[in-house]
């Protein structure tokens, strides 16, 4: 049976191109794998794609039970499909800390590693294979890494992200700030989405002491873009954490060119949050959190209500 390869809810250019990289891996070495998507790609994982000409993995909203799948760029049970625990995870690759729930048929293969990417992860799994990539799958991984360290500006980049980036960007030719400032104007046009779309784009579910959040990130070149949208993304906010079971969407715009997020402040519970959190001062509906850009280094390991 084909084993099925997927990342995150939301995906974004990780979760995108990782799956399509596994994908590449397992077959050239004779498996029978297929990328699949839990949602439609952000605008950036989209310009990846067509950039170096990959085909869209199919969108998938379930799995049946007994699905071989392997789960990479996420290890929480709720970015993944509701009955992940009745499938056959086979493996999991993965950079974000362990959150536990996950339950599996038989003992498997993990491997969790402190870098910015999974991509990098898997390019050290691949071992000697590696030097076998097409330059599409060598143009996904690359995209990956200058997508998940905002081109080297993320607290996570390790120096083997950056070693590995500008090794395949020599490769293929690529000017890396050339082509991250691509990338990253692709992700900044958010004007085709609602309100809603945007709240769920680059999100996570997250709880602390019983208080569950999604916890909404935008990653842009052009925070002004977004912020002049704030009034109706905080009136959008009671809505999506309702269909979606939570208590509180957080949103942070993340300025990828001057470092800093603004964390929206709709409400006493996200004043809150960002007061014991950030040790911000909040004074109006915004809060501008200096150096803050990464969700997962920065952002959810201080979270407090």
């Amino acid at each position: 049976m084909t084993t099925f390869i997927f990342g995150h809810k939301s995906p974004d250019t990780d979760s995108t191109g990782s799956p399509l990289i596994w994908e590449w891996f397992l077959n050239h070495q004779g498996g029978d794998a297929k990328a699949v998507l839990l949602g439609e790609p952000n605008t950036e994982a989209a310009f990846m794609l067509d950039r170096w000409t990959l085909t869209k993995p199919e969108i998938i909203d379930n799995i049946r039970d007994g699905q071989p799948c392997i789960i990479v760029d996420t290890n929480n049970p709720a970015e993944l499909p509701e009955n992940i625990n009745s499938a056959d995870v086979q493996a999991i690759i993965d950079h974000h800390k362990l959150v536990g729930g996950l339950e599996t048929a038989g003992p498997i293969d993990i491997t969790i590693r402190p870098l910015a990417c999974t991509a990098t992860i898997m390019h050290d799994l691949m071992g000697v294979e590696a030097q076998h990539m097409p330059d599409s799958i060598k143009g996904a991984m690359l995209s990956c890494i200058l997508s998940d360290t905002l081109e080297f500006r993320s607290p996570t980049t390790t120096a083997k992200d950056r070693k590995l980036a500008e090794e395949l960007a020599s490769d293929l030719g690529v000017d890396i700030s050339e082509y991250a400032a691509e990338m990253f104007a692709a992700k900044s046009d958010v004007s085709a989405f609602s309100e809603a779309e945007l709240l769920r784009m680059d999100s996570k579910e997250y709880e602390v002491d019983g208080v569950k959040f999604r916890v909404s990130v935008l990653e842009t070149t052009s925070p002004k873009m977004v912020l002049d949208r704030k009034d109706a993304l905080m009136a959008a906010m009671p809505g999506v954490a309702g269909e979606d079971k939570v208590n509180e969407v957080l949103l942070f715009v993340v300025d990828i060119l001057n470092e800093e997020a603004t964390m929206l402040i709709p409400n006493d519970l996200s004043k809150r949050v960002a007061e014991a959190s950030f040790g911000a001062t909040v004074e109006g509906n915004t809060v501008v959190l200096p150096g803050v850009m990464s969700r997962k280094k920065q952002i959810i390991p201080n979270l407090k209500v």
